[in-house]
């Protein structure tokens, strides 16, 4: 998410902080390349323009030209004003689903645009995060199996769907939706309108008939972020004919540019309320504008990062991980579980987009052949293994090879490969247990973490070595390494 746009300005930034002191014409020259970052990002020109005005004049309002640290003051003068370009109005960012149940929630959008599965997606998260009651409606009359469709999401997000009546027009379905929303205690019922392939005159008038029947407490437009100004187009019609309250941008981990989550705000005036990043069903999260532009100039988000482990997170199988660690007895099973936990946190790749330095790092795992494909061929290796083979990897030999790497559809060379990181990965724990004594770091008694705080850089370096791990290996972070560290 946000790639191309994140790895252009991370240059610019990195050209000013390897610089001392800066001249106005620096600055003048910063702006310039943000601001052609931003339209090659496919941001609308207003919104770029208004962007890098504020960020030119609190430049030098602030003076950062006399500051010691200027290439940060910039950094930060440019984060905060995309924060203020992504902030909605106080109190809009949020789903309103406060008040009299059953509260109607009108979902419109172009045919293609990722509205229906959205449409199951926010059911799941309202009753999962917010203990709601919710009812899907498909009011698509004109789509082929378009209601069976919302119907098997429900049934695979255990959310209630309305039964589906032949023959019924979209105002008579969207009534029978809100009587049995009223009959049936729900908290929130959600209208999946229908989608065209273009914008025309009998869609705009069937979504204005259902609005004013139902007089929904929420309008939201799904937009495919991928189509990037269209989107925004596209959000500019349906808010003058219908009156949208908000937008949700569908595949957004797809979209490498980011235009469109940066441009809806400032175009339609409308705040994006959610982002869709992902295929499964819980792959959708609320826009969060301050994280956003952390993401967006390489910061990362650690703050989402930390929700997302706490969700997945499985304090009994942590433990008895650690425990396993600690012995030096971490085997091919607890490898496959810590795959799995990270495939439930948005996999390898939105991982790393939440990391500090990610494109960095992303360009070293890439470098390394890490990748989310190659992270499920491991995966079907390890479940083609027996348990005692999972147990025991010394055992697995050629022929256990040649039958393991058959069942995974893999190769023996992948097999080996996996067996080798393996290895080594138990090499370096065994070497970090003898170090602590009782398997952990040294520097805590029983072999705890170290107190970093107490420890002399040229210490920890050798710490790094000795434990198997090259201090010019790790992810270089924006910056760069702290003071007495060598690169």
């Amino acid at each position: 998410m946000f790639e191309g746009l994140s790895n252009r300005l991370e240059g610019v930034f990195d050209t000013l902080r390897g610089r001392g002191k800066l001249t106005e014409a620096d600055v003048n020259a910063a702006a310039r390349e943000i601001r052609i970052a931003l339209l090659e990002a496919d941001v609308a020109l207003p919104v770029a323009k208004d962007l890098i005005n504020r960020v030119k004049e609190r430049a030098i309002r602030e003076q950062v030209l006399s500051s010691v640290t200027p290439g940060q003051q910039v950094v930060k003068i440019v984060h905060d004003a995309l924060v203020e370009t992504l902030t909605p109005e106080d109190g809009q960012g949020a789903l309103n689903i406060s008040g009299n149940p059953p509260v109607p929630i009108l979902m419109v959008g172009l045919q293609g645009s990722g509205k229906t599965t959205t449409s199951a997606k926010i059911a799941l998260r309202l009753t999962s995060k917010d203990k709601k009651r919710v009812l899907l409606a498909s009011l698509d009359t004109h789509r082929p199996a378009a209601q069976e469709q919302l119907q098997v999401l429900g049934e695979q997000t255990g959310v209630d769907s309305l039964a589906i009546v032949a023959g019924q027009s979209a105002v008579q379905i969207a009534e029978r939706a809100m009587q049995e929303g009223r009959a049936g205690g729900y908290d929130v019922v959600i209208l999946d309108t229908a989608g065209r392939l273009t914008i025309d005159d009998v869609l705009m008038d069937e979504v204005v008939a259902v609005r004013d029947l139902v007089k929904p407490y929420e309008t939201l437009l799904v937009a495919d972020a991928m189509t990037g100004q269209d989107a925004v187009t596209t959000a500019t019609a349906f808010d003058e004919k219908v009156g949208i309250t908000g937008l949700v941008l569908a595949r957004v981990d797809g979209d490498a540019r980011g235009g469109a989550a940066l441009s809806m705000r400032g175009v339609t005036g409308k705040p994006v309320k959610l982002l869709g990043v992902g295929e499964k069903m819980d792959a959708l999260e609320s826009f969060q504008p301050d994280r956003i532009a952390g993401r967006i100039l390489g910061m990362g988000d650690v703050v989402s990062l930390v929700e997302k482990a706490a969700e997945v997170f499985d304090e009994k199988e942590a433990r008895k991980v650690a425990r396993k660690l600690k012995k030096g007895s971490f085997d091919l099973t607890d490898l496959r579980n810590q795959f799995q936990q990270m495939n439930k946190m948005g996999g390898l790749q939105g991982l790393m987009s939440m990391l500090p330095g990610a494109g960095n790092m992303k360009k070293q795992m890439a470098a390394a052949g890490m990748d989310e494909k190659k992270i499920k061929h491991q995966i079907a290796i390890i479940d083609s293994m027996t348990p005692q083979e999972r147990a025991i990897p010394n055992l697995i030999k050629a022929n256990r090879k040649k039958r393991i790497a058959a069942g995974s559809g893999t190769t023996i060379q992948l097999v080996n490969e996996l067996l080798k990181q393996f290895d080594k990965a138990s090499k370096m724990m065994k070497r970090m247990k003898k170090m602590g004594g009782k398997g952990g770091f040294p520097g805590l008694p029983g072999g705890g973490m170290p107190d970093m705080g107490n420890m002399d850089p040229a210490e920890l370096q050798e710490m790094l070595t000795k434990s198997g791990l090259d201090p010019k290996s790790l992810p270089k972070m924006p910056g760069g390494l702290p003071p007495g560290f060598k690169s």
